[in-house]
């Protein structure tokens, strides 16, 4: 494993921040770290990351423990806060000097930095100021210098935070193609991101974990799978009706002829609907099921719908 939490607690005076955590990450995972605001994300990586300790608990970063070997667990693992802190007066390549410069890593400097431009995309602005950077290339060296001494485990804490589209997509690129080769913890609000590029998804709800599932699996989390389905009919059918079919809970018309049914159950809607316009002498002129996401899950699971 090359993360493993045990058991971690930690305070804040008296308001418990993390309580009795644990979770392992293996290694090549990407791992998606959920939860709503004041949950506990951004502290649990922090104490991962050697940068505050735990009240009590255990961490281990490739059986390196963040709490007693903090600069060995540093070299190893590379780091991108929430709030990106850069220095905006530094050129992007005098930066990435300067954080390159801490580690040994057998190479030379310019060649690190030349690898990293190359990587992270940054060369049309490897000779700007960081602070006359946009937000999606200010993100970029920020995980520049993440990457810079190649470690072998990211922590990113909303990488893409901030960012519009289209650098969004180019910031999942990166972490996926870092993935590759790297074990990554990833917080982030965005469920897209985390369906697009995750491998497994762990939850975590007022300093508790709530879910820890593959993410293939994450879905059976909710008690009551919930199905949407919109039908165009070549004429509108009676609503009563449509409503008595077994495990609908509503119909509602949306558009001439267009309506979305809501069902529960793990039973697939949709064959009843077929033999409902058969024996209603209706056409079903097309039919399309919007299924459960992790959207649905997250505020399951956190309470917050």
């Amino acid at each position: 494993m090359s993360i493993v939490v045990q058991e971690v607690t930690k305070f804040f005076g008296q308001q418990k921040a993390l309580d009795n955590v644990s979770f392992e990450v293996k290694t090549g995972e990407i791992v998606g770290f959920l939860g709503p605001n004041g949950a506990g994300k951004s502290t649990m990586m922090k104490i991962i990351t050697g940068f505050i300790p735990a009240t009590s608990g255990k961490v281990y970063v490739n059986n390196l423990e963040a709490g007693t070997d903090n600069l060995e667990v540093r070299k190893i693992t590379g780091y991108l806060p929430e709030n990106n802190p850069l220095y905006p007066e530094m050129f992007v390549r005098e930066y990435l000097g300067f954080v390159a410069s801490f580690y040994k890593t057998g190479k030379q400097v310019s060649r690190l930095i030349d690898d990293i431009i190359e990587t992270t995309g940054l060369a049309p602005e490897q000779k700007k100021k960081i602070g006359s950077l946009s937000k999606g290339y200010r993100q970029r060296v920020g995980l520049a210098q993440a990457l810079i001494h190649d470690p072998s485990v990211l922590i990113l804490d909303e990488a893409t935070s901030g960012l519009d589209p289209n650098q969004i997509v180019e910031i999942r690129t990166l972490i996926k193609e870092a993935g590759k080769a790297k074990t990554i913890l990833l917080s982030t609000h965005i469920m897209q991101e985390v369906e697009a590029i995750c491998d497994r998804v762990i939850i975590i709800d007022k300093g508790v974990i709530v879910a820890n599932e593959e993410k293939s699996n994450i879905y059976s989390m909710l008690r009551k799978p919930k199905q949407l389905v919109e039908v165009e009919f070549d004429k509108d059918p009676d609503e009563t009706s449509l409503s008595l079919i077994p495990n609908v809970r509503s119909a509602r018309k949306i558009k001439d002829k267009i309506w979305l049914i809501e069902a529960e159950g793990a039973e697939d809607i949709r064959p009843l609907l077929f033999n409902f316009a058969v024996h209603n002498n209706l056409t079903v002129l097309s039919l399309q099921k919007n299924e459960s996401n992790l959207e649905d899950v997250f505020r399951h699971l956190t309470k917050s719908g």
